[in-house]
């Protein structure tokens, strides 16, 4: 028997995580009162997500305490809502290839095009120097020798593949194009990697006061894959034991809602073990980024 999902529902659901309950209780009175797990789980999901959106538009160019203090908070995301193949992203249509609910992480296909790979990764070449890591003690930067790669970063809009990408990736994940910082290519050649982090600003270090007046926590990452290694280089999420082959034009998109490890978003770049890897990275924050 088809189970329908009403806006009854919806608003039953709202009003249960509104009042506390988790996700677990909520669908565990839902199994129990005649629903099918199955419906009941795309029924919570959807309905979450939805709200939590809804909350983001209305909240995203005000200062968020609550990363701060570890509590949950609105984080971009892709309207997955019918299952759909692909998503209108404005100017190109992009591939869902894998999801996963927690973590939240959603592998994305033909998000950029080879001629859009190449000039980032030509515009970036002849700026690239050793990769640093933020210091949580200071709000500065440091030589982290668990990333070997070389890096640089661009300005939001710097270059007009930059611009055009940039504007493709808010539409896609219904989050404010300022609230991005601007991308950080990377290359890493064989035997480099990035050993499994965080990309949330610990709310315990002394330095993250520092760096969140910039734009708030970190809500979400998204890692884009400019070209191909042979062998090695995918980004791993140890926490659920999944890996993201590094193929050109794809990327994998993870959301985090508090910079806590509940997230379960552990991730790291694998040592590349053949060829060399580029890849450009998003991290989009919780308001403005300046």
């Amino acid at each position: 028997m088809s189970q329908t999902i009403t806006p009854e529902l919806r608003r039953w659901i709202i009003d249960q995580a509104t009042a506390g309950f988790t996700p677990e209780a909520v669908l565990a009175s839902m199994v129990s009162s005649g629903w099918q797990e199955s419906v009941a789980l795309l029924a919570l999901e959807t309905t979450l997500r939805e709200h939590l959106r809804t909350q983001a538009a209305a909240k995203a160019a005000e200062p968020v305490a609550a990363a701060s203090a570890g509590e949950t908070v609105p984080v971009p995301d892709l309207d997955l809502s019918q299952s759909p193949r692909q998503i209108d992203a404005g100017d190109r249509m992009v591939d869902v290839i894998a999801t996963l609910s927690h973590p939240r992480v959603v592998v994305l296909g033909n998000l950029l095009s080879a001629e859009e790979c190449d000039a980032l990764i030509e515009s970036a070449r002849p700026h690239l120097a050793r990769s640093l890591t933020v210091e949580t003690k200071t709000g500065g930067e440091e030589l982290n020798p668990d990333r070997t790669s070389s890096g640089m970063f661009f300005t939001r809009g710097q270059t007009p593949e930059v611009a055009r990408v940039e504007a493709r990736i808010a539409r896609l994940l219904n989050w404010p194009l300022e609230n991005g910082e601007g991308f950080q290519v990377l290359n890493y050649k064989p035997g480099a990697e990035y050993k499994p982090h965080y990309d949330y600003f610990d709310p315990n270090e002394p330095g993250t006061p520092t760096i969140l007046r910039r734009g708030g926590q970190r809500v979400a990452t998204l890692v884009m894959y400019l070209n191909e290694p042979t062998r090695g280089g995918g980004t791993t999420f140890p926490d659920v034991g999944f890996e993201v082959a590094p193929v050109r034009g794809n990327a994998v998109f993870f959301s985090y809602d508090r910079p806590h490890p509940a997230t379960r978003t552990l991730h790291g770049g694998a040592p590349v073990i053949e060829g060399e890897k580029w890849v450009a990275t998003k991290w989009l924050r919780e308001r403005e980024f300046n």
